[in-house]
């Protein structure tokens, strides 16, 4: 069996688990999230616990198990602690700020960028950081995914928008290969 798979997920006593039919909701003081997960999997609520069973020992079917208990498992994180995302902006001249339900990008280019923000979601600006909050895994790192598109760092000055720790590997130029 799957190690992520067949270990029961333990429930917090703010949090109320349901399943009717293919489908898990998960309610907690943060919010409520749902998920539809693949009919061969059988998923149970019991005594604090949630369990994720699979029919056979069919490659598919390992892969789903364990990843139908990973999203349980981050649904029940979420909607108790959230999940943030740091995004760190380098570059002389390059910033962000949020104006109402807008995060407005100045990136290098000739004009700024715009980014419609999702309404599950929350977006702060510190100095040279963007925090990106939610209930939501999936969802968090698909926003910061986009944001970090508008502009990816740079190999060779390392300018734009990486992830918090993101390790970069600058190259040398043209005149470093000259001696």
């Amino acid at each position: 069996m799957s190690r992520v798979g067949k270990t029961p997920i333990p429930i917090p006593d703010k949090v109320k688990v349901s399943v009717e039919g293919n489908t898990v909701t998960v309610e907690g003081p943060k919010g409520k999230l749902s998920f539809n997960f693949h009919p061969d999997m059988k998923v149970v609520v019991e005594d604090n616990h949630v369990r994720v069973y699979r029919p056979t020992d069919r490659s598919f079917h390992k892969a789903l198990h364990g990843t139908t208990a990973a999203i349980i498992r981050n649904m029940i994180k979420g909607v108790t602690e959230g999940f943030t995302e740091v995004l760190e902006i380098h570059g002389l001249g390059y910033r962000a700020a949020v104006k109402g339900k807008v995060l407005e990008l100045h990136l290098g280019y000739s004009h700024p960028i715009h980014y419609q923000i999702p309404d599950d979601i929350k977006i702060e600006v510190k100095e040279n950081e963007i925090h990106i909050h939610g209930i939501d895994k999936q969802k968090v790192g698909q926003v910061a995914a986009e944001i970090r598109a508008f502009r990816k760092p740079d190999p060779y000055k390392g300018k734009g928008i990486r992830y918090k720790g993101e390790v970069l590997k600058l190259k040398p130029g043209k005149a470093a290969g000259k001696k």
